[in-house]
């Protein structure tokens, strides 16, 4: 959460992190100042809800953790975040399109925008799911972004990128709107992208309990 307050991808106590466990997950808890957030007040919790004794109150957003979890078994992390320039096209309802082409880096040929529905509820969690069926981040109506990632470091930088193409297209829409990339370029881009940077692979163990280290360190 510190993380996101330093890079200016949230203010305040809004948005929450999240990485995947054995037993479910770790959670964010609801309503800490990230300054004041320690290590020892994440929440440790199953998919279900059910949170072991002696914890704060998880995020109120729980569920929709929860749920991309389920769904999702390649996605280990979550990030959601209320961005400025992303928070500005989600509040106009507007997903971002084939503006540039790092757009891709999200899995798709645009980043798409989820309904709305109440912070919190099952309706924001289904809507949030049918977003992400075909990427790894959306905007989420009159709400914020959500990013998702193999691990904690790949979710923020997600997070990250979804900010700049919004800002991107935000930009493009004062100066008389983009001309944006067509289907083939942007599949051109998927494909580049499948073999681009460090391709060696690695073992990425998953997060036991309470100790995984990485969460901790960008809290």
């Amino acid at each position: 959460m510190q993380a996101l307050v330093e890079k200016k991808l949230n203010i305040g106590t809004s948005g929450n992190v999240s990485v995947r466990t054995i037993e479910g997950m770790l959670i964010t808890p609801t309503g800490i100042n990230p300054a004041l957030l320690l290590s020892e007040q994440i929440v440790a919790m199953d998919l279900d809800g059910q949170v072991a004794e002696d914890q704060l109150t998880p995020s109120s957003e729980w569920q929709m953790h929860a749920d991309v979890y389920r769904e999702k078994p390649e996605v280990n992390a979550i990030v959601h975040c209320h961005s400025p320039y992303a928070t500005i096209l989600a509040c106009a309802h507007k997903s971002i399109p084939a503006v540039h082409y790092m757009v891709a880096a999200a899995g798709s040929h645009e980043i798409p925008l989820a309904d709305y529905a109440t912070f919190g509820s099952q309706e924001l969690s289904q809507a949030n799911l049918q977003a992400l069926s075909g990427s790894q981040a959306c905007l989420l109506a009159n709400h914020g972004q959500l990013a998702t990632g193999k691990n904690l470091e790949r979710a923020l930088k997600l997070a990250e990128l979804v900010e700049e193409q919004a800002q991107c297209y935000w930009g493009t829409l004062a100066i008389g709107g983009p001309r944006l990339l067509d289907s083939q370029q942007m599949d051109e881009v998927l494909t580049a992208f499948a073999d681009y940077g460090q391709q060696k692979p690695r073992t990425e163990s998953t997060p036991d309990k309470k100790s995984d280290q990485t969460f901790r360190g960008k809290e």
